[in-house]
């Protein structure tokens, strides 16, 4: 072993891996540090030492980057929810930038060029609309600790406050911790619900409202581009996309596994007076061949937004088989979408066209993407990449 657990050393930072730790190395060994910036000099203390790499704690910046920003919450560091507050914010953009055409290069041999500049949030403090707090018995201070998972073990740090929350799940907060869960153990969901919009308890809607405005622009343009006339939306949710493209394309359907998110998506059509789509509560593996019958392929995109974990082998095989003429993949996980994109345009069945990430998550690792596929015989040019900063 080069390192020996509580070791500590001096290292200079070349990098930072998707993920948010960065990157040192000594006589070409890999030293992981997180809270640090390319270019800075820092003292580290070995935590884990594995064949290949290890994993060190910061001590102590020795040289600083310019690019580094002061914290605004006193719990960065401990708390696992944000990786990038001592990062100013247009550095926190081109370093998601770099990471997304990095992680695509390395796992699809997708050109750096098909990624764009990420699309900037408008508020990046204080726009998260849903977060889970967890509580948990703190048996050396007696008393119950309300917060976060922290990141460096699975304790959980006592927030009073959050400061990516909205100022009223900050509210939600404050009311858990004067009525406290009875014991620990427990995990207690606070969320903001949309205006205008039926979403039932546990469904999964955007977590960020301020930049939503551009998601949905950035979709309606990519499906413009693509000239379908139809969409098929698959994990549709409460119908979210399906309603706010009806005026874009003569026909939809909306494919979800929750039947009650799609009663939902069923009462929010009606109250917008869409009656051009439909909602199906079936697995999207079950319904799909079907829908071929309604929706043929080469008039028809397909819209994917599937879980973190991306979409089944089999639905991706699927797909491939009948060449819709355009696939739109939204996904908060690069590295899953990167390894779906990659089967997807295996053997020249679709072309990556153009990459839009969003920072739908300032702060924090985490980063959502658009992306555009064509099949070859009908690609098409991309769309203007002007930078967004």
């Amino acid at each position: 072993m080069p390192f020996r657990i509580g070791e500590r050393l001096s290292l200079t930072i070349d990098d930072i891996a998707f993920g948010g730790e960065g990157v040192g190395r000594v006589n070409d060994f890999v030293v992981f540090v997180p809270f640090v910036l390319v270019g800075e000099v820092v003292e580290a203390e070995i935590l884990e030492v594995k064949k290949h790499f290890a994993r060190a704690k910061l001590l102590r910046v020795e040289k600083p980057s310019p690019e580094r920003a002061e914290p605004t919450c006193r719990h960065f560091g401990q708390c696992g929810g944000c990786q990038y507050q001592h990062i100013a914010y247009a550095t926190q953009l081109r370093l998601k930038q770099k990471q997304i055409a990095d992680l695509f290069e390395r796992v699809g041999k997708f050109p750096p060029g098909v990624i764009a500049p990420v699309v900037p949030c408008p508020q990046p403090f204080g726009y998260r609309n849903r977060i889970m707090v967890r509580s948990q018995w703190n048996k050396p201070e007696q008393k119950l600790n309300i917060g976060f998972v922290r990141w460096d073990c699975g304790l959980v740090e006592d927030v009073e406050e959050c400061k990516i929350a909205e100022p009223a799940l900050n509210e939600q907060l404050r009311h858990v911790r004067a009525h406290p869960p009875p014991r620990g153990g427990l995990k207690v969901v606070l969320r903001t619900l949309p205006k205008d919009w039926d979403v039932p308890p546990d469904s999964f809607f955007q977590n960020n409202f301020f930049l939503l405005p551009k998601l949905v622009e950035t979709v309606r343009e990519f499906v413009s581009a693509g000239g379908a006339r139809h969409l098929v939306d698959l994990y549709c949710g409460v119908g979210f996309f399906g309603i706010e493209l009806a005026d874009a394309i003569e026909s939809f359907v909306g494919v979800e596994y929750d039947l009650r998110a799609i009663k939902s998506a069923r009462r929010n059509a009606a109250a917008r007076k869409i009656n051009k789509g439909e909602f199906v509560a079936k697995k999207v593996e079950d319904v799909l061949p079907e829908l071929w019958k309604q929706f043929p392929p080469q008039a028809t995109t397909v819209l994917l937004d599937p879980p973190r974990k991306g979409c089944p082998p089999r639905t991706l095989k699927m797909l491939c088989e009948a060449r819709p003429t355009q696939l739109i993949y939204i996904s908060c996980h690069p590295a899953t979408m990167a390894r779906d994109l990659n089967i997807l345009c295996a053997d020249g069945v679709f072309d990556l066209v153009h990459v839009q990430p969003l920072d739908m998550f300032p702060q924090t690792q985490h980063v959502e993407c658009v992306a555009d596929l064509r099949t070859g015989e009908r690609l098409a040019k991309p769309p203007d990449m002007r930078s967004t900063e």
